[in-house]
């Protein structure tokens, strides 16, 4: 069994963004010389994410509005902020949205459904972040 490690880096300019990171996680496969088994993308930061869902701009706003309903921005709404943070929000967006993707690869592709991408959340941007690429197989 071979394995392949890649760190994908990531500053946004904003404080929450959603970035289709698809095409950096297919050219790491690409490069992985791996043609049957299975690709982890994890975001390495406890205020960022990684999901699977569709590349579409106004599921993309939905998203924004749901979880600030969920989980508003706010100096003084978070016990955590009491510490001098301001990033309690982006913790809890970050577990709603999850931590990790697990994808299959066959045929040395990813094995994606119809219309499924890989994203990165950032809920509390405007510094550097990695996200960790491991592809396992043979």
């Amino acid at each position: 069994m071979k394995s392949h490690t890649h760190y994908i880096w990531i500053n946004t300019p904003l404080r929450q963004d959603f970035l289709n990171i698809t095409p950096q996680v297919e050219g790491e496969l690409e490069g992985s010389d791996i043609k049957e088994g299975l690709c982890l993308v994890n975001a390495m930061h406890i205020t960022s994410s990684v999901f699977i869902n569709d590349d579409e701009s106004g599921l993309h706003k939905d998203f924004s509005v749901w979880l600030e309903k969920l989980a508003p921005f706010g100096k003084d709404k978070y016990q955590h902020n009491l510490t001098g943070e301001d990033n309690a929000d982006a913790h809890l967006k970050r577990t709603i949205m999850g931590r990790e993707v697990v994808v299959a690869v066959t045929q040395g592709k990813l094995d994606l459904g119809p219309w499924e991408q890989i994203f990165y959340g950032e809920f509390d941007g405007q510094r550097k972040k990695r996200v960790l690429v491991k592809i396992i197989g043979e």
